[in-house]
């Protein structure tokens, strides 16, 4: 199941394993996606990251409160790709073996940035 952006799937719980209907914005210039919820609530999440995994691109979305804070560290996994014309998409991750492998590969790139910031390194 692929949705654009403006048509992406979430739950405040988990946005990665939900099956409601809702829409976004995404800003990509200040690595910000606004989620609509089917009960027009709006999530401001900040762009973590995108990462590979096999053969797909993830991203990792941290909901933000209306202070521009999250204090549960709570985050979201979508898979990531983009149309044809470039236009940035959205899709579940419908699998727990793939949702599995994604949260293992974001997990391994924090520890990799709080290792890296440990060393006084910058993470890429």
């Amino acid at each position: 199941m692929s949705e654009e952006f403006n048509n992406a799937s979430c739950s405040p719980a988990d946005c990665a394993s939900c099956t409601s209907s809702c829409s976004s914005r995404v800003d990509e210039s200040h690595n910000t996606i606004s989620l609509t919820l089917e009960d027009d609530t709006e999530v401001e999440c900040a762009i973590l990251t995108i990462f590979p995994v096999g053969e797909k691109e993830y991203i990792a979305l941290l909901p933000l409160d209306e202070n521009g804070q999250n204090h549960d560290g709570e985050v979201y996994l979508y898979v990531f790709s983009r149309t044809e014309s470039g236009d940035p998409m959205l899709s579940n991750i419908e699998d727990d073996a793939e949702y599995d492998a994604a949260a293992g590969a974001f997990n391994t790139i924090v520890e990799n940035a709080k290792k890296a910031e440990e060393n006084g390194q910058i993470p890429e």
